[in-house]
């Protein structure tokens, strides 16, 4: 998962996937979601992200920690 911030559009898109999407739906007013050719959700858009949420601090929780470089 990636989270990238787009300061020209005030965008934060979360990367859940390297698959391309083929598909967005618009799910709440600035959320959208997109799917791949399978139905799978891919990436999440947040629009005017930094007048939704605080973007001020990154925290993680009870993740699995499967990729850890040693």
């Amino acid at each position: 998962m990636k989270l990238n911030y787009y300061q020209e559009t005030d965008s934060l898109y979360i990367d859940l996937s390297s698959i391309a999407s083929t598909d967005s739906k618009e799910i709440a007013d600035g959320l959208v979601v997109d799917f791949d050719d399978a139905g799978h959700i891919v990436g999440i858009d947040i629009q005017h992200a930094s007048e939704r949420i605080d973007l001020s601090s990154i925290e993680s929780k009870h993740l699995p920690l499967t990729n850890l470089i040693a």
